[in-house]
């Protein structure tokens, strides 16, 4: 699978295409100390619409920002004016941090074109394309008809079963620190450390400059990780987001995993039935 990347030049000549879609993605996280409400108002591709990953959720999970039930996520892309047939390009205002969080939400729940804007808001603004302001365009309805690939969600059991019986290479995208339990989570209350038998994959090895690393610099950070890319890979995170990051990044070497773990870490590390472990591995 090739990086379903899109150039800023290129989706300038296709703005105001009735069958485009373009998406601002952004989210951060805290200690980044960015509100992406306010930057989208500031300024975003014109006739981009804002998806919230913290509001197109799973509003029956405690988890954050769960993937949506189809019938949540279809009635909210509705509404924005998007529909499963239409070409959907995401971008984020870091670059390259959350928007493949919701091209794999596209993806996994019926989008059949999605895309991601290469360098997103900011090499589109560098390129001098044109900025608008303020609140969301209004744009018509439209029917979303949404589908669940379950197979590319992986939950706990599936998690621990693959861990168990060795079928499946779990990737952790969080930072070496935080893998091996040296750094504290950022959210209240969970135990440092990883998902025993995973692999730690750090995000910030596979991007560059806003941008997805070139395909050599990705196979060898898989190879200088342990990782075999030919085996089953489920990537994992803190929360489900940077997981997203992994999986776009081994779609691109030609070595797509078979699943995200969507709850990652916040779940298990959460729970008390699942043992968590410290160190390389």
């Amino acid at each position: 699978m090739s990086a379903p990347f899109v150039t800023p030049d290129r989706l300038a000549e296709q703005l105001g295409r009735p069958d485009l879609a373009v998406v601002d993605g952004s989210w951060y996280l805290p200690a980044m100390q960015r509100d992406p409400a306010a930057e989208y108002l500031a300024g975003h591709i014109p006739g981009a619409v804002r998806v919230d990953i913290e509001t197109v959720r799973d509003t029956g999970s405690a988890l954050p920002h769960m993937l949506p039930t189809p019938d949540t996520f279809a009635a909210e892309m509705g509404r924005l004016g998007i529909a499963e047939d239409m070409t959907i390009v995401v971008y984020d205002g870091a670059g390259l941090f959350s928007a493949p969080r919701v091209w794999w939400m596209f993806t996994v729940l019926g989008g059949r074109d999605v895309r991601i804007l290469d360098g997103g808001f900011p090499a589109w603004t560098a390129a001098g394309h044109p900025v608008e302001q303020g609140e969301q365009r209004p744009r018509a309805a439209r029917t979303f008809s949404a589908r669940l690939d379950a197979a590319a969600v992986a939950d706990l059991d599936r998690v621990r079963r693959v861990l168990d019986d060795g079928t499946a290479q779990v990737v952790d995208a969080r930072s070496a620190e935080r893998f091996r339990g040296e750094a504290p989570e950022p959210r209240p209350g969970l135990p440092s450390g990883h998902l025993p038998g995973s692999y730690n994959l750090p995000y910030g090895e596979v991007v560059r400059d806003g941008r997805l690393a070139d395909p050599e610099t990705i196979a060898a950070a898989v190879r200088a990780a342990g990782i075999d890319p030919d085996r089953p890979m489920i990537t994992s995170c803190g929360s489900g987001v940077t997981a997203a990051i992994l999986s776009l990044a081994l779609g691109s070497i030609g070595h797509p995993p078979v699943a995200l773990y969507d709850g990652s870490y916040t779940e298990w590390g959460g729970r008390a039935d699942v043992p968590v472990t410290t160190g390389d591995r």
